[in-house]
Order: C-alpha cells, then structure tokens, then sequence
C-alpha cells in the first residue's frame, strides 16, 4: 500500500513538474491568451472578431516556420553556421555576419520572417564555435536589425505597406522621410557590434555534411512561395497548401516540429490589439494624444499594442504620415510587445536558453530603449532636414 501511494505520489510530482515546465516554456503565450481574455471582458466576442486575423500574416508564418523545419531536418543551418565560423574567423566578423544578414534580409522578406529565418543560423554559428554566451546579444541584434532593416522600402515592413497605400505616399517622398533614420539606424548597429571583441574563432563541433543541394533548392522555392505572401503575389492558400503538400511528401516530420505555440501567440495578441482598437476610450484618449504629437504618440503606441496595430488604428486620427510613418519603424524598438518580431526573438531564445530570460530582457531592455531615444532625437533633426 506505501509502495502504491509513494508511486502515486512520485506520477503526481511528476505531473506537476510538467505542467510547470510546458508553462515556462510558454510564458508568452500564457501572458498574451490573459491578455487577449482581459479585452474580452470589454469587447465581447462578435463577428468583429474575424476581421483581427491577418491570414497572410499567419499563412506566411506557418509556411515559413514549416520550410525552416525542414531545413533544420537536414541540419542546413548547422552546415551553414560552420561556413560562416570558418570564412570570418573571429567573433566580431561572426556577430557583424549574423546582423547584418538579418538587417538586409528583412529588406526583402519583412522583419518577422528574416528573424525566423536567421535566428536558428545565428546559434547554430555560436555553438559551432563554443560562443553561446554570446547568444542574448547576437539575439538581440538581430532583432533590432529585423526591425530596422526593412524601413527604408515600402515592402520591407508590414506597416510601411499599409501607410504607403493608405495615404498614397509618392516613391520617391517615401524614400526621402526615412533616408536618415535608416542611416542612422545602420551606423547604430555597426558602432554597437564592434564592442564585441575579435577573439578568433573555430569549429569545435565536428564538420557537418553538406545537406542533398536538391532538396536545398526544392526549400527555397518553396520559402520564396511562402514569402509571396506578403506581398499578396497569390491567395494565402495557394502557398498553405503547396508547401503543405511538399513537406508532408519530402519532410513530413518538418510538419510536426513547426512552433504552433508562436502561431497561437500571434492569435491572441491580434485579439488583444483588435478589442484594444475598438474600447471607446481608447479610441478617444489616442484621438486627442495623436493630434499633440504624432511622432511621440505612435512610438509610445507601439510599446502597448506593437507597431502594425498602431500604424492601422492611428492612421485614422492624423494626415501627418510623415511622422506616423517614422514612429512606428522606430516604435518597434522598446517593450517585447511593440514588435511581433520581438515575440518571436523572446521564444526563441526562452526556448535556447532556458533559465536565463531575465538577463536577455535586461539587455533587450537595455538596447532598445537606447536605440529608441537617439532615433527619436534623429527623427527631430529629419525634420530640420525635411523642412
């Protein structure tokens, strides 16, 4: 009987420490669904609610976070990392490689896929090497330059897409608000990672095989399919089911490593912005704010509702797109929430590094709001420029 109950005492122990440990290693998405529940309380749930999910948006992440699985299957990143490590050969090269591949790769598939795309590359290149107490500031890196990187297209960010066809903004005008924000933004970077010092660098991890080149090749297509989406070359489904059909066929275990938990967590935060936009004094303190200062207003936006939602709901209390424009770029630096490309950084790393969240938030923290404060400053001064 004491043997019985010591057994049916170790399964509940047991049990317990599960669900303890699933919830830490959700944490976010745990904070977003009670987030997203708080506003339900004020917006009961309605037919409105459809219109909060942006299907491109979560078509295109599933699809690439599928096609990155894929690539993981055949160690691609792995490979690749060992490339890098080998032809920089020490650690500032490596960190300079590693951000700035994201900063211009968000240029072409928009921050929240580059970050998808190149964070798994940038541990992979860190423990390659035995360099992952490097991680928390590679990480945060290349987030800041996910979020910066694609400022200076239309294309390059979701909210410039929207503000540029919302306000019918000229090429040419679009170019010229955010030349110096974007310049400013690449020195930031570069200045900052050259604090890390040029240790040299190796494998210290064994070699791994180059991964079948055909396959390789089939994975790209089917990212640069999955990032059409975007840019709404296609319907969403097309892209959902041909890279659900080619990886059920060629990598059908890709399928079942796909972070659902990322996918949940952009649910709910659209649930939380889409009640947030529509709580009347919401909408009434952010009418009269925006009108003081566009630019101030939209960057403190960002920190509570990210930086697409603001870009969506405060366009409708202002014709100063200029500044609008600029805020919510740079507004995506701050707080985890003011950028969903944030969110997917923080997992990422909860998921790498587990255990040492508080001491990535700090730095995160840290960068952030520094970056934050002199764009903010450098957008004053544009506006000297501009004038």
């Amino acid at each position: 009987m004491g043997v019985l109950a010591s057994g049916h005492h170790r399964t509940l122990s047991e049990r317990v420490h599960t669900v303890i440990g699933l919830a830490k290693s959700h944490v976010v998405l745990i904070v977003a669904v009670i987030a997203a529940a708080v506003t339900c309380v004020f917006v009961p749930p309605d037919a409105g609610y459809a219109d909060y999910f942006d299907l491109d948006t979560l078509s295109c992440l599933f699809c690439t976070l599928a096609v990155v699985s894929a690539l993981k299957e055949r160690r691609f990143f792995e490979w690749m990392a060992g490339k890098i490590v080998t032809a920089f050969g020490n650690m500032r090269r490596v960190a300079f490689a590693l951000v700035f591949v994201t900063y211009f790769g968000s240029m072409i598939m928009a921050n929240d896929m580059a970050l998808v795309t190149f964070l798994p590359l940038g541990y992979y290149a860190l423990s390659s090497c035995g360099r992952r107490e490097h991680t928390a500031f590679v990480f945060v890196m290349q987030n800041v330059a996910a979020n910066l990187g694609g400022m200076l297209t239309p294309f390059g960010n979701p909210q410039n897409l929207y503000l540029y066809s919302y306000y019918a903004i000229p090429a040419g005008e679009f170019f010229t608000i955010m030349a110096l924000p974007f310049a400013a933004a690449f020195v930031l970077i570069a200045v900052t990672c050259l604090f890390v010092k040029p240790v040299p660098v190796k494998l210290v991890t064994p070699e791994v095989p180059a991964p079948p080149a055909w396959r390789v090749a089939v994975y790209f297509v089917l990212f640069a399919l999955s990032v059409l989406i975007v840019f709404r070359v296609f319907p969403f489904y097309v892209a959902l089911i041909a890279v659900t059909l080619a990886l059920l066929i060629l990598e059908p275990r890709s399928l079942l490593r796909v972070d659902y938990a990322l996918l949940l967590t952009f649910c709910a935060f659209f649930v939380f912005s889409g009640n947030l936009a529509r709580i009347p004094a919401v909408r009434s303190a952010l009418g009269s704010l925006v009108a003081l200062s566009p630019l101030l207003v939209s960057a403190a936006s960002c920190q509570v509702i990210s930086n697409v939602p603001s870009a969506v709901l405060l366009s409708r209390f202002t014709t100063d797109y200029r500044h609008l424009l600029v805020a919510v770029n740079i507004g995506g630096l701050g707080t985890p929430v003011s950028s969903l490309a944030s969110l997917i950084t923080l997992g990422e790393f909860r998921r790498r590094e587990p255990g040492k969240t508080l001491r990535y938030l700090a730095l995160f923290s840290a960068i952030n709001f520094l970056y934050l404060g002199i764009l903010i400053g450098v957008s004053y001064l544009n506006d000297l420029i501009l004038a």
